[in-house]
């Protein structure tokens, strides 16, 4: 699955996309698994509460299972002007 980050969680983890497999039932889990990897990612999702999260580009929350899906994108919140 192709998995984007964006704003300062790119920032933190140093990179834009990468492809990973991962058997995880939902984004939650996903997470999980990502903060298991290094340090970076464990400091880019150390504050769920300031990530969005959008599976195949629909806004969605943590507990949105991942059974085929196809990406993953996470960025901080949206702000207007």
């Amino acid at each position: 699955m192709d998995v984007l980050y964006f704003a300062w969680v790119r920032e933190r983890i140093g990179i834009p996309r990468e492809k990973v497999e991962t058997s995880a039932a939902t984004v939650a889990d996903f997470v999980a698994e990502l903060r298991s990897r290094e340090e970076r990612y464990e400091l880019a999702f150390s504050d769920l509460t300031a990530l969005r999260v959008a599976v195949d580009q629909k806004l969605t929350d943590f507990d949105a299972p991942l059974d085929g899906v196809r990406e993953v994108a996470f960025f901080p919140p949206m702000t207007g002007g």
